[in-house]
């Protein structure tokens, strides 16, 4: 064990407040994992969430472990120290339970690494009775878990603080009455919102797509996405303070889900119905978050939907606190809300239209408009900010090369209208080659050929960057088009996730999959029939299959869809 990581952690430690701490004893010992950075992890307000609820079962000791950063890496590597947890500086492998929360693609890789460095065998058939059970849940394995299936036991699918409770009781269960591990997860399978992948039997025909997917004895015929009803209830905010997060805020989060309907956003149609958190939950918050002293961070799917954004604004403010917010709505932001976000010393609105045409944003069912984008640029000058974010994506489908041209077109009048406003702020586009995800009207589509988008990012960048003050942030194409394969794929990608870790990692990641005899062109560019079978439908998202359909072909016709409404049962999840 080499004391320099040691007392690091523990110096992490002596920095923060709010964290749990137990002795050895009669607790369940539970390790919950962020595959990155404690820095990023501590930003994830799933991540404390979770955390809260374990440690507060009077029969769990919850402690936190996080991928170390590159400094610390190469010291557990060369000393062959196990990666250990913040709480106790306990090694990962002496954990019966290990649980991670998993939000982006690209930290699939991360999670091979951490359980290299802590000693945990990667592969779930080849661990045995004495070695820990692996669980996941988050975003990305509520959408398909698949890709991830060699790794862990179960998954958690949908919201954690409806489904932990139940896992944990049945988890409990199963540890005094002697089960074996198969036996163990036959009885989380029973859990709702559980899906243990060693259940299913996958099929393929010659052609490599999926025939069937076959439950074996014991399994459900589907796993239901569980999901929150009261907010309230579960009051959802930072839970272990410390300055050393992305952002270094204390978050609060507002609402859950959203209603809008835009066709390319996994969260809408997966974290349905949209529900917010009474005003007075969130105040009594806020009055929880006075005794630190730092700035509020408002989360939810669009925070000026909010109901009451003004009233809270005004709380937050009238308490001396200052605020930002995870995102707004360019067609519901209020004066309220801009005058407050610019009195907490905000320098940057930032707006997502996510094209730059009229035909591509009714494509997408945006609903936002461009004199939505002048109205709150309006609001924003007026309150003292100067600068200005967009977030675009390219390669979405149906897109020409005219709606490139309208890309650059709207960015110039943005900044036309800047200038005549007397602002010699910063314009910038944050632009994303366009992924199509699992649950979503558009996971029939194939993702732009990747030459294409990069031709047309480049003609972006090369385009905007001849004028002053406009900024062009692209994200790398390259990571994208990996993200598209671990988001799409099937369990054989499994098989080129676990070799690409043995070949160093996501850099190799095209070369495992060939190694694997598999094609990334099959999960990256084919469309695909109607009635394919998907890797992830075993889940029920609480939707029919043909209702993403019919809004695929509403897409084509640029035909509108209303938001969610009380007695709406359009999608069936109400």
């Amino acid at each position: 064990m080499d004391w320099e990581l040691k007392k690091g952690l523990q110096k992490q430690l002596e920095e923060e407040r709010g964290y749990y701490r137990y002795p050895a004893g009669t607790r369940t010992r539970t390790a919950l994992v962020y595959p990155n950075s404690y820095f990023v992890g501590m930003s994830n307000l799933g991540f404390h969430i979770i955390y809260d609820l374990l440690n507060k079962r009077p029969d769990v000791a919850c402690e936190r472990a996080f991928l170390p950063d590159w400094q610390d890496l190469a010291r557990y590597e060369n000393t062959r120290t196990p990666v250990m947890t913040l709480e106790n500086q306990t090694p990962l492998y002496e954990f019966p339970l290990i649980a991670f929360a998993v939000s982006f693609e690209m930290d699939y890789f991360n999670i091979l690494k951490l359980l290299e460095l802590g000693r945990v065998k990667a592969r779930a058939s080849e661990r045995g009775e004495r070695d820990p059970i692996l669980i996941a849940g988050g975003p990305c394995p509520t959408f398909n878990p698949e890709p991830l299936s060699a790794i862990f036991d179960a998954f958690i699918i949908g919201e954690g603080e409806v489904i932990m409770p139940a896992f944990m009781d049945a988890y409990q269960e199963a540890k005094r009455e002697g089960l074996t591990r198969a036996e163990t997860l036959q009885r989380l399978a029973r859990v709702p919102g559980v899906y243990v992948p060693s259940l299913y039997e996958h099929r393929y025909a010659e052609d490599g797509t999926l025939v069937s997917i076959e439950p074996l004895p014991g399994a459900p015929a589907a796993v239901s996405r569980q999901w929150v009803r009261d907010l309230d209830a579960w009051p959802a905010h930072t839970v272990v303070v410390t300055d050393n997060t992305e952002f270094n805020f204390y978050l609060i989060e507002t609402a859950r889900g959203c209603g809008r309907h835009c066709r390319f956003c996994m969260a809408g149609y997966c974290f349905r119905k949209p529900r917010n958190r009474s005003l007075p939950v969130i105040e009594a918050e806020v009055q929880e978050a006075l005794k630190y002293r730092k700035r509020i961070g408002l989360m939810g799917a669009a925070i000026s939907d909010y109901p009451e954004i003004n009233a809270l604004c005004k709380d937050i403010l009238g308490e001396g606190l200052s605020m930002s917010v995870a995102s707004f709505r360019a067609d519901s932001v209020t004066k309220e809300l801009v005058d407050s976000l610019a009195e907490s010393g905000l320098k940057t609105l930032t707006m997502a239209p996510e094209a730059g045409s009229v035909r591509m944003r009714a494509v997408i069912n945006k609903g936002i408009e461009e004199h939505h984008l002048f109205t709150s640029m309006d609001l924003g000058l007026a309150a003292g900010i100067r600068n200005f974010r967009l977030y675009i994506m390219v390669g979405l489908p149906f897109e020409e090369e005219e709606d490139i041209d309208a890309i650059i077109d709207m960015t110039n009048r943005l900044k036309d209208y800047m200038e005549e406003k007397g602002s010699k702020g910063t314009l910038t586009l944050s632009v994303n080659p366009f992924i199509p995800k699992p649950f979503t009207p558009f996971q029939w589509e194939p993702m732009a050929d990747r030459r294409v988008v990069e031709k047309r990012l480049k003609r972006l960048e090369k385009t905007l960057r001849r004028r002053k003050h406009i900024i062009v942030n692209i994200e790398s194409p390259k990571e994208a088009y990996i993200q598209g394969v671990l988001s799409r794929g099937d369990r054989r990608v499994a098989e080129g996730l676990m070799r690409a870790h043995e070949l160093g990692g996501s850099k190799a990641f095209k070369r495992a999959l060939k190694e694997c005899s598999l094609d990334p062109a099959f999960y990256l560019y084919r469309r695909r029939p109607e009635d394919e079978l998907f890797p992830w439908e075993r889940l029920d998202m609480g939707f029919e299959k043909a209702y993403l359909y019919k809004e695929l072909q509403r897409s084509q016709r640029l035909e509108p869809t209303i938001p969610c409404f009380e007695g709406c049962h359009r999608c069936g999840v109400c």
